[in-house]
């Protein structure tokens, strides 16, 4: 968690009830034929939205940032897009990732489509100007719990940080 200090975690229901209302805000603008996932955040988005807007060309780029899950280096293209996407008007191209960070992974994405639609549910300030879409901002010093990166544990109280599981008795079942 370089350099946040707030955790959002989100959950399965809530991350595909947001997936939904990106859909909905797309198949407003309409037009769009194929998608184009960011891995690997954009692959769960993509899919919801692909399913509700109709949609059956999806492709995916690989583009990297982090290491170790949490230490932010140089963005890397790891799969380029393919020839289906290429031979495509980048106008009719969705872009589809989780979240919109600093912007440096949308940046590379939008170099290679650059009139295409770039979508994220979640965005933070530094990326804003690279998405055209998104559903819910969050400060830069958030860092998200996607469901897929968690499991379920003990959660301490916001006041009381410090707080430990062990210490409280526990019920059985």
């Amino acid at each position: 968690m370089q350099g946040a200090d707030k955790a959002f975690p989100v959950s399965w229901d809530m991350f595909h009830r947001d997936a939904r209302a990106l859909a909905w805000r797309l198949a407003a603008i309409g037009g769009f034929s194929a998608i184009v996932a960011v891995t690997r955040g954009g692959l769960a988005p993509a899919a919801v939205v692909a399913r509700e807007l109709g949609i059956r060309v999806v492709e995916t780029v690989g583009v990297g940032s982090y290491h170790e899950e949490n230490e932010r280096g140089e963005v890397q293209v790891l799969k380029p897009l393919t020839e289906t996407i290429l031979a495509r008007p980048s106008a009719e191209v969705l872009i589809i990732d989780d979240l919109v960070d600093t912007g440096a992974t949308a940046k590379v994405v939008r170099d290679m489509l650059p009139k295409a639609h770039f979508a994220t549910i979640y965005a933070k300030p530094q990326g804003l100007p690279m998405v055209d879409t998104f559903i819910t901002e969050v400060s830069q010093d958030t860092w998200i719990f996607f469901p897929w990166d968690t499991g379920l544990s003990f959660q301490a109280p916001i006041g009381r940080p410090d707080a430990r599981p062990e210490g409280r008795r526990r019920r059985s079942l």
